[in-house]
């Protein structure tokens, strides 16, 4: 084969769709492109759309011509509902060896039906999860990504992952991705709760969040989330990186699951208050460290 053919082969299969670009989907178009790949995306919100398209996203008709287009698609939708009604919507582009990369955080029991349902048609289907915010994807940052999903669809995967995020880890069967988010997600949003309150009570106690914050990073108190989050919460810049209605989903799914299981997640209970008063104040929209603003008594908890 000629060095130009091979060229061209070489730019064909560095091709990937993207499904939702927010903030995850145009992070990872970010990455994508940054790599070489060619990238086509869709989005229903225009504003999303017309922010791909300047970063060099290749912008399709829709759902269906995302999929006919190229045989790796990733998925970065709110929830597993939207990714029942994009897969529904571009039915006739779903062709055998098709691979789906479904970042979305949802349901186990829903992945796994998706996954059976599509495997039925010869498509790989992989629950895709990040551990990690758009900003840290974007930056390149050592970003963990966990995959549910059969062996043979990881490995044919496995290239473009990496291109994502510097760790990719396969948890495994289908369904597994999406477990193992409700756990990680669970510990971090307890660490991002746990920081607002600690820098709330310093205040109480006449420090500002400023001091404390530089005597916790310094301490044996100091986690990874003070790093994301210490300052946003210090200067109140809520400029999203991941949303808190998004995490008040995630925390609910969590509920969800314990209660299926019938084990008591008493912490999270708690957290659930606090970011349903924090949505009800209309912080929804923002960065989930808007917590805060809860915590620091500015805005009413309801009890339970």
């Amino acid at each position: 084969m000629s060095r130009r053919a091979t060229a061209k082969l070489g730019a064909v299969t560095k091709r990937a769709g993207i499904i939702g670009l927010g903030l995850m989907g145009h992070a990872f178009a970010q990455r994508l492109l940054a790599a070489g790949w060619e990238v086509m995306g869709f989005d229903v919100a225009p504003a999303c759309r017309h922010r791909a398209k300047m970063l060099g996203v290749r912008i399709a008709r829709g759902n269906a011509a995302v999929l006919a287009t190229c045989d790796c698609v990733l998925l970065s939708l709110p929830t597993l509902r939207e990714t029942e009604l994009v897969l529904a919507d571009a039915r006739s582009a779903l062709r055998p060896g098709h691979l789906i990369l479904d970042t979305t955080t949802g349901e186990p029991e829903q992945a796994e039906a998706i996954h059976h349902r599509l495997t039925a048609q010869g498509v790989r289907y992989l629950d895709t999860t990040i551990s990690g915010n758009s900003e840290q994807v974007a930056s390149g940052d050592d970003v963990l990504t966990m995959v549910g999903g059969d062996a043979e669809a990881f490995a044919a995967a496995r290239r473009l992952l990496r291109v994502l995020t510097p760790r990719v880890r396969h948890v495994g069967p289908s369904g597994s991705g999406a477990r193992m988010k409700l756990v990680t997600n669970l510990v971090l949003g307890l660490n991002r709760a746990v920081l607002a309150e600690g820098l709330c009570f310093a205040e109480q106690l006449g420090f500002t969040r400023r001091a404390a914050l530089e005597v916790l990073l310094a301490s044996k108190a100091h986690s990874a989330i003070m790093d994301t989050k210490g300052e946003k919460m210090v200067t109140e810049d809520f400029a999203p990186q991941a949303r808190l209605s998004q995490h008040l989903k995630d925390v609910r799914l969590m509920l969800q699951a314990a209660e299926a299981k019938c084990f008591k997640l008493p912490l999270t209970q708690v957290h659930r208050q606090l970011l349903e008063a924090a949505e009800a104040a209309g912080l929804g929209p923002l960065d989930n460290s808007a917590l805060i603003k809860v915590l620091a008594g500015t805005l009413p908890l309801k009890r339970a």
